[in-house]
């Protein structure tokens, strides 16, 4: 079955689905980094690795925000959430129950959050698994709210250091190296988290759609190059296995 958008009653009518729930949190900020270059939001996701800043001279609107995301288990960056039981809890109440455990904070998700519902991508290793329906939402929180969620992130989240290794914030600005939001776009994201970041940017109207375009379209030839690199890694290690 192709993967295809539903409403939030289409998605919940579906029979022998799962149903996994996660949350952009973000905030609007007026944040400078190295005191001039407009962060313009917070946004949370789990965070893959470090990203390297460098000075920039791009000029945004002069009211940013934070977004951010979770580094996962896997090593994959995705946003806070998981699986909800709907014969227990209802999407809400199950994506609240999992901030608390992710993030540490008590963390009401209404259904006025609710952006989108659908099927997520097929896995050729888990055919025979239930299909699996993903309902994104959206929250925005103040610039405290989210610095305090973050402390909680590392300090009192049950989660912390078992299934998410720590949360980053989605760099909204390209830099005069190309650094920023295309070098992130390039990482490795699970399911569909990476076309809901950029589906839900351009939803809630963070990034123009040509900033969009063009940090996806730098982030793809940055994967051309990474994939050449660990090409010639591969050929070194093999190489050197060889002599042993």
């Amino acid at each position: 079955m192709a993967s295809r958008h539903l409403s939030r009653a289409e998605a919940l009518a579906c029979p022998g689905c799962r149903h996994a729930c996660h949350v952009m949190l973000y905030c609007d900020t007026k944040t400078l980094l190295f005191g001039s270059i407009p962060i313009r939001h917070i946004i949370l996701v789990r965070k893959s690795h470090c990203l390297c800043l460098c000075v920039c001279v791009c000029v945004y609107n002069s009211f940013c925000h934070f977004p951010q995301m979770q580094m996962r288990f896997d090593g994959l960056l995705g946003f806070p959430g998981g699986f909800v039981n709907l014969s227990e809890e209802s999407l809400e109440a199950g994506l609240t129950r999992e901030l608390s455990e992710e993030l540490g904070m008590a963390l009401p998700i209404l259904e006025e959050d609710h952006v989108d519902s659908c099927y997520a991508p097929a896995s050729s290793s888990s055919s025979s698994s239930p299909r699996v329906i993903t309902h994104f939402y959206a929250k925005k929180m103040e610039e405290e709210q989210i610095r305090e969620l973050e402390r909680a992130a590392v300090t009192t989240a049950m989660d912390h250091g078992q299934e998410v290794l720590g949360m980053v914030r989605v760099p909204l600005y390209t830099m005069e190296d190309g650094g920023g939001l295309a070098p992130f776009f390039s990482h490795s994201f699970v399911g569909n988290a990476r076309s809901q970041l950029a589906d839900t940017l351009l939803r809630l109207h963070l990034i123009a759609p040509e900033e969009l375009r063009e940090a996806i379209a730098c982030s793809l030839a940055i994967q051309v190059r990474a994939a050449e690199e660990l090409r010639a890694a591969l050929a070194s290690a093999e190489a050197k296995r060889k002599l042993l």
